[in-house]
């Protein structure tokens, strides 16, 4: 199999490309088909920016009570408290993830779990705001 005899040649002329051009970046044991280019690393930049840019125009024309989670819910509360045979008919506890999901979407396009100083889960106000609501409305049951 002859398959097996060219990617060690493949390396070995890579590793001896690098070498002779200079470049001392390189770290052993990732492939050099993996690592991006200048531009590469450029053009994903920009296009995260404009995706963050993007995202903090989507709720511009939006009242603050509807696209704020904790105002969100608290109307729900709201309405469980005064309200609580039609808020238990309308199954209001199944339709929260899904009304919630693309505000939550929203609010972690920015978020990455690999970088140093990332925020954790369960410290963003909106888990906050949820765990709230949840509690809350776990005292009313009991």
């Amino acid at each position: 199999d002859n398959s097996s005899e060219f990617i060690p040649k493949c390396r070995t002329c890579r590793r001896q490309a690098r070498e002779q051009s200079g470049e001392g970046d390189h770290h052993e044991g990732l492939s050099s088909d993996e690592e991006l280019t200048p531009t590469e690393v450029d053009e994903f930049q920009k296009s995260k920016d404009n995706v963050l840019e993007d995202s903090r125009k989507i709720f511009e024309d939006v009242h603050a009570d509807f696209c704020d989670i904790r105002k969100i819910l608290l109307k729900f509360q709201e309405w469980k408290e005064k309200f609580p045979d039609s808020y238990c008919d309308a199954y209001i506890s199944f339709c929260l993830p899904k009304l919630l999901n693309p505000l939550i979407r929203v609010q972690l396009i920015s978020w990455n779990p690999l970088e140093q100083n990332f925020t954790e889960l369960e410290e963003m106000p909106w888990f906050r705001a949820i765990e709230e609501f949840s509690d809350a409305e776990n005292l009313s049951e009991s």
